[in-house]
Order: structure tokens, then C-alpha cells, then sequence
């Protein structure tokens, strides 16, 4: 076996052993959730693109700083699937079938969904935050991005890539999706880029209480991080 061959097993292995044999035996049924989302993604996108539809998805599913925060939180769980217009809807769909789909069969579907949502909503409150520190803080955002739609499924995605690099010792994978989020934010610094960072921090936090939570005796075998399928 080859230098990487071990390197990838070692770094994929555990995560495609929990996904192979549920994939295996149920096939689409594996991820009812995730189909569904894909689903829910797509006919949102068409209707977001259609003049009639274009304000019936604003009103319930794009959030903006600028909005009250209960109206922002009111939309927040469906504008885990409003994709932005601006980018290749395909792009989101993948990233949903794929991240979302192995997220559910590794973790289950609720697990799944609480940790898209702190992600999502990391971001939403960080942009609030952002534009109160101002653009002459590090941390701050311009006025002007009061007015910007949040990132729709893309923190959800990242943060659940990370979860599970973490959940599967893939750290490798996880380090490479947070360094990715850390350049786009340094070479094109905008209100997507801060909040896939906030998204990032609060699942971080996810983890860090996940391994408190599994943590075992020293003298007890085993790592303490078990699959957590249900």
C-alpha cells in the first residue's frame, strides 16, 4: 500500500465505513431527509427565479441584517435552503446531497439539522454583530450589508463538514475546509466569507461540548467518541 493509499484510509476510513453500509443496504432510503432538502432547494430556486415568485420566497426565506431579529429568526429555518441567485444552483444542490447525506446517515437526521441551524444562525447573528462593530473593526462589517441575503445553505455545509471531520477524525479534511473559509474571507472580504467563519466558530463550540459530553475515564477503553447514529 502506497504512502497516500494508507494516508487516505487513515483519514477516510472511519467516516466511509459509517457511510458504506447503510448507503449499501438502503441506498436513497439511507437519507430521507437529505433527498427532501435537495428537493425543497430546487423548487425554492425555481420560484425565487420567477416573477411571481420572486417575493413569495424573500418574505419567508431570505434574511437580511437590516430585518428584525424576530423576523430573522422566523425565516431562518427555511433560508437554510434558499440558494443565491447569483451563484449555479447545481453547485448547492451537490453540497447538499452530498455534505447533508452523509451528515444523516453518520449522525441521523435531527443531529444533522441542529447543527445546520447553529450554523446557519451563527451567521445571521454575526452579521448583525459585524455591522454594529463597524468597518474599522477587524471583526466589523460595512452598513452597506445590512441589506445583503445571508448565505442560504453554504455556512450549514461548511459547518457540518467540520463537525464531521472532527466526529471522524478526517482533521485533515476539516483543516483544509476551515483554511479554504479563512482565504476566501482574505481575498474577497465580504458578508458570505465572515459568516461561513462565524458558522465555522459555533460548531467548533458543537465540538468542543460533544467531546466533553463523550469524555471517558482514562482508564476505560476506547476513544469516547463513538458513532452517535440514531
Amino acid at each position: 500500500m502506497t504512502t497516500l493509499a494508507r494516508w487516505a484510509r487513515a483519514e477516510w476510513g472511519p467516516l466511509y465505513l459509517a457511510v458504506r453500509g447503510p448507503l449499501a443496504r438502503r441506498r436513497w432510503r439511507a437519507a430521507p431527509m437529505t433527498i427532501g432538502a435537495v428537493g425543497l432547494t430546487a423548487v425554492l430556486h425555481i420560484v425565487h427565479n420567477q416573477s411571481w415568485g420572486f417575493r413569495f420566497v424573500e418574505d419567508v426565506g431570505a434574511v437580511r441584517a437590516e430585518d428584525p431579529l424576530w423576523l430573522a429568526l422566523l425565516r431562518t429555518p427555511l433560508s437554510l435552503f434558499v440558494p443565491a441567485l447569483d451563484l449555479p444552483v447545481w453547485g448547492a444542490l451537490a453540497q447538499i446531497l452530498l455534505v447533508f447525506g452523509i451528515a444523516e446517515i453518520c449522525l441521523g437526521w435531527w443531529r444533522t439539522l441542529v447543527i445546520a441551524y447553529v450554523a446557519t444562525l451563527a451567521g445571521t447573528l454575526y452579521a448583525r454583530v459585524g455591522i454594529w462593530l463597524g468597518p474599522d473593526s477587524p471583526l466589523g462589517l460595512p452598513a452597506s450589508d445590512a441589506l445583503v441575503v445571508d448565505t442560504g445553505p453554504s455556512a450549514a455545509v461548511v459547518g457540518l463538514a467540520v463537525f464531521l471531520g472532527w466526529r471522524y477524525r478526517a482533521y485533515v479534511t476539516a483543516g483544509v475546509v476551515i483554511v479554504a473559509m479563512v482565504v476566501e474571507v482574505l481575498l474577497k472580504d465580504n458578508l458570505a466569507g465572515k459568516e461561513h467563519l462565524a458558522a465555522i466558530a459555533a460548531v467548533l463550540v458543537l465540538c468542543a461540548v460533544s467531546a466533553r459530553r463523550h469524555r471517558r475515564p482514562t482508564s476505560m477503553a476506547g476513544s469516547g467518541l463513538p458513532p452517535i447514529r440514531s
